[in-house]
């Protein structure tokens, strides 16, 4: 589906924003432009990949499945073919969190963006999700309860305003549960009951938690609640909102065509008919287990969250501090000692980051949160307490950060002592290997001359590369007077030997 407003002129491109949504569903494309501080849509693509539908028993995205989506992103990519690299973000959602060759599908859906590809954790799809319906509906007080129903994961999200308080997401979608009850079109009484306890079983999990908190309003987003809506009011079931009864008259409709192929609505495409009666078995479990009386339906979703957390990284108001502070708070850090192992490896990344190829703003910061974390698995324990902050960074529920983002931070903390972890270098994307390779090695050299401590400032030290050659020097007599430094550093040369760098001491 191609919506076009209008098309930019040379001068408005720098105010353009634009996110991509790998769904397991549809995949969709929205260009924005930030007028002050709120986005507005000037181009809108979407096209029905169902990737979902290509994962196999054994967990693969098939060939077919992918060249569907890659041709996909090949229509979008001349779309944003003008716009800067910076302006847009791309993120897939469950069918790559769940597929094994996800990263083959990745690295080639990069190279045609000419982009990275970010997946995202399913709480991070779910704060996103929030973040785009806050944004599209009025700013009410009270807690509301956002449901999303995607191809291949549901989404439910309790927050005020825009910041959620209870963030889940469940293994049930439109596209897997049309796979495994409804792939032959019938929709039989056994299959919905089939689908529905699924469901279900799933939302027992949050059931209790949700239910406790509570809502004063609820809210569904994306295609298949749409979908659902669209069909209620064709049939006269509902007018405005989705409520209680028409959700089970409309299961009432469905089963008496007893076919998807005799449903047709005027408002619905035949490729989202097909997944109706998925999505409203995972609805009718949702209304039944939370207790939901009516839900209104927002045109906000994923790809609007996605635009809104871009505006508030230009805006200074980037999440990724508030969840890197949070975790610094959760695991007692030593904050000032955090803080000067940060200022340390941003002068020393000042001094190299031209020859090294660092000026990307993403290395400042992950050089800078790495500074800030590396010590958190010292509440678990102090031995190798490296390996327990790089597992926590990378296996907890991160807002803000992709997978990829969390994997390269537990590289960084996991690296930061000890000899450098070269199966973890090597399990990174080979496009980042160097780069990362390299600020940890800055990260390495700064906390190494932080370590007593001390509340004496460092002086003045100059650092020199040249290819994988390190030169540091400091004022004279400075590391005689250190020899704690100075025997740290000469260990660190044996450290780095053995991945062929060269360290040098001056």
């Amino acid at each position: 589906m191609y919506d076009q407003e209008s098309t930019p002129d040379q001068t408005e491109r720098g105010s353009l924003l634009a996110a991509v949504d790998l769904g397991s569903n549809s995949f969709y494309m929205v260009v924005a432009r930030l007028v002050d501080g709120q986005l507005k849509p000037i181009d809108v693509m979407s096209e029905k990949v169902q990737l979902a539908a290509g994962l196999d028993s054994s967990g693969l995205l098939s060939e077919s499945a992918q060249q569907v989506g890659l041709e996909c992103l090949s229509r979008f990519a001349q779309r944003l073919a003008d716009l800067p690299r910076k302006s847009i973000r791309a993120v897939g959602t469950n069918a790559l969190r769940e597929a094994l060759n996800s990263d083959e599908f990745i690295e080639r859906a990069s190279q045609i963006l000419g982009l990275p590809v970010q997946i995202i954790a399913g709480r991070e799809e779910a704060r996103l999700i929030h973040l785009g319906v806050s944004h599209t509906l009025a700013n009410d007080s009270g807690r509301r309860l956002v449901i999303d129903i995607g191809g291949g994961s549901t989404e439910c999200v309790i927050g005020e305003r825009f910041e959620p308080r209870l963030l889940e997401s469940l293994q049930m979608g439109c596209v897997s549960f049309t796979k495994h009850y409804f792939h032959s079109g019938q929709i039989t009484e056994s299959a919905f009951m089939k689908a529905e306890t699924m469901a279900q079983q799933e939302l027992l999990s949050l059931r209790r938690d949700y239910r406790r908190l509570g809502w004063s309003s609820c809210v569904g987003s994306s295609g298949t609640i749409k979908a659902i809506k669209q069909a209620c009011e064709a049939l006269g079931y509902s007018e405005i909102s989705i409520t209680a009864a028409a959700v089970r008259k409309l299961k009432d409709y469905l089963l008496k065509q007893g076919h998807v192929d005799k449903l047709s609505f005027d408002n619905i495409k035949p490729e989202r008919v097909a997944v109706l009666p998925a999505g409203l078995a995972i609805l009718t479990a949702a209304f039944n287990s939370l207790g939901i009386k009516e839900m209104e339906y927002s045109d906000g979703a994923l790809r609007e969250g996605v635009l809104y957390d871009m505006a508030g990284r230009l805006r200074h108001e980037d999440v990724r501090e508030r969840t890197i502070l949070a975790l610094m708070r959760r695991y007692h850090v030593d904050t000032k000692h955090a803080a000067s192992v940060e200022a340390t490896a941003l002068i020393a990344l000042a001094q190299i980051k031209d020859k090294w190829n660092l000026g990307d703003p993403e290395y400042h910061d992950m050089l800078c949160w790495s500074a800030r974390s590396h010590e958190i698995g010292m509440t678990i324990s102090h031995s190798r307490f490296q390996r327990h902050s790089a597992y926590l960074l990378q296996h907890s529920d991160l807002p803000g950060f992709s997978n990829l983002d969390q994997q390269l931070l537990a590289f960084l903390v996991r690296g930061h002592r000890r000899k450098i972890p070269k199966d973890e270098l090597r399990a990174l994307p080979k496009q980042k290997q160097d780069a990362y390779l390299k600020l940890c090695l800055i990260l390495r050299l700064a906390i190494i001359l932080h370590r007593s401590r001390s509340k004496a400032r460092l002086p003045a030290f100059n650092l020199r590369t040249e290819e994988q050659k390190i030169q540091l020097s400091f004022p004279p007599g400075w590391l005689a007077q250190h020899p704690l430094t100075q025997a740290d550093l000469e260990q660190e040369i044996e450290f780095l030997r053995a991945i062929d760098y060269k360290l040098k001491l001056d």
